[in-house]
């Protein structure tokens, strides 16, 4: 914790949300980037390092607690049992702390769970103006193209900020107003519990107001300053599915931008999709319809797209992955997966491995330079180093019951159209015929053959298709004598490869 560190962060999480129309769903739960509203605001005041960070919670209370558990378990729950107001949610968060030994001394900074484009950044200004001017509490401001629907800073003579009024409750004159209320402050934490004493509900929702405890304030003598955002979006509050889609493409375009900035060649910025956690290293290629989410990271020189989907996916440099859709895999440097793959979590490609063309792979590993081209399922598999698959071929993993593994040696090749019944081995080297079902392990070196004998029945198809194409044609091949013919040395592996 530094210096400027704040005592407390306090995220104000409690509302309904109505206007999301999702009556299962708090409106801080719904998700843009990789993270709920409230998970983009908690992390937002993490940057500053508080010594503690508190969240307000109320409607569907144990929906969001459980979340925050999971993603910020060091984060306090303080229940707000009754919605009445900005002012009441605030102290009831100090007497959560009072109450469990915490009294706040030093600088409280409250936020609001419902605006994900805040960043750390701009929370950092605030707390430093905060500081660096002394003041009993100091208002995130912005000037907005639009300012409907939220509180109205009003300014003296002086310049200095003398109320803010809640849009239900301005005048004509005040609503014409462009520099709005984010609702994020930095407060003298004692000087707020003070104030917050003080409030009362005269007003047209009949709630206690935060707003409200400025003029307290500054009644007592207290300055009252206001820092302006850089850029109004980031105070932009989501109130409906419509601002949250509108929210989710600034933020997509500033991870972009930042993504550009780093080396990154995005084709087609407009269809392409970053998570805030997705890492990258120079020189990676993005091309259009590429969705990257969850802590999916790329190492230098890989090329994505297009039409991919990739979640908690690591791909090594200079691979290459196309038209594919990855969740939690592995895919390693200079691999090649695609196009329409799809491997699922536990994949896991070594060096220059190939998931080809229809190849869907689970729970697997591909040794490296190890390929499966086209139209296979590997799953519960190990594939050793330099192998084949040939295509059309299955490890048939699933008893009913049970998985079971199949593992394939390195350098081996694989007939087409193979099944491997798992529990099964195939030895380094060894070769398996097309068509073969193989059910018992083979041999390093060894060729595995599993298959009927074929059997030709001469005259078939005039005797029983007559009248059809194929019998027509099968009787000018008679009448010309032609026909097909196989030499002793004929080969029956067809790797397909």
């Amino acid at each position: 914790m530094s210096a400027n560190s704040p005592a407390a962060v306090i995220v104000l999480a409690a509302g309904e949300g109505t206007r999301m129309k999702s009556p299962s769903l708090p409106k801080v739960l719904h998700t843009m980037a990789g993270r709920s509203l409230v998970g983009h605001a908690v992390a937002a005041g993490r940057e500053l390092g508080p010594e503690q960070l508190v969240v307000v919670v109320g409607h569907l209370r144990e929906k969001v607690a459980a979340h925050l558990a999971e993603v910020d378990p060091a984060v306090r729950i303080a229940v707000q049992q009754e919605q009445r107001g900005t002012g009441h949610a605030v102290r009831v968060a100090l007497e959560s702390l009072a109450e469990d030994g915490l009294p706040v001394d030093g600088t409280v900074v409250v936020t609001v769970g419902d605006t994900p484009l805040l960043t750390g950044a701009t929370l950092r200004t605030l707390v430093a103006e905060h500081a660096a001017r002394g003041n009993g509490v100091t208002v995130l401001a912005a000037v907005v193209p639009d300012a409907t629907g939220y509180g109205r800073i009003l300014r003296d003579g002086d310049g200095a900020v003398a109320a803010i009024v809640e849009h239900a409750d301005a005048t004509g004159e005040q609503l014409a107003i462009t520099e709005i209320n984010s609702g994020v402050f930095a407060f003298d934490g004692k000087l707020l519990a003070e104030a917050l004493a003080q409030l009362g509900t005269d007003n047209s929702q009949g709630e206690e107001y935060l707003t409200d405890t400025l003029e307290i304030l500054r009644a007592a003598g207290h300055r009252v300053g206001a820092v302006v955002a850089a850029d109004h979006r980031d105070i932009l509050g989501i109130n409906d599915r419509v601002q949250l889609a509108q929210a989710r493409r600034i933020l997509n375009d500033r991870l972009l931008e930042r993504a550009m900035r780093a080396g990154v060649t995005v084709v087609d910025p407009a269809t392409t999709w970053l998570d805030v956690e997705v890492t990258y290293e120079p020189d990676v290629v993005l091309h259009p319809n590429t969705q990257l989410h969850g802590a999916t990271s790329l190492g230098e020189g890989a090329e994505v797209g297009p039409n991919c989907t990739l979640t908690d996916t690591s791909v090594g440099a200079g691979a290459r992955v196309s038209n594919a859709t990855a969740d939690r895999a592995e895919i390693g440097p200079e691999a090649s997966v695609g196009p329409y793959a799809y491997l699922r979590p536990g994949a896991r490609l070594a060096r220059r491995a190939k998931a080809g063309t229809y190849v869907e792979i689970k729970n697997s590993e591909l040794g490296e330079g190890a390929k499966v081209p086209h139209l296979s399922y590997i799953g519960d598999a190990e594939i050793g180093e330099g192998s084949n698959v040939g295509a059309a071929s299955v490890t048939v993993n699933y008893d009913g019951v049970n998985k079971h593994r199949t593992v394939i040696g390195a350098h081996c090749r694989t007939g087409s159209d193979n099944m491997f019944v798992a529990p099964v081995t195939v030895g380094d080297g060894a070769y398996t015929a097309a068509g073969s079902v193989i059910t018992n392990d083979v041999p390093a070196g060894a060729l595995g053959v599993a298959r009927g004998q074929q059997r030709n029945i001469e005259g078939w198809v005039e005797r029983r298709r007559e009248g059809t194409t194929s019998a027509r044609a099968a009787a000018a091949a008679r009448e010309a004598g032609s026909g097909p013919a196989a030499g002793p040395g004929a080969d029956v592996t067809g790797t397909g490869a």
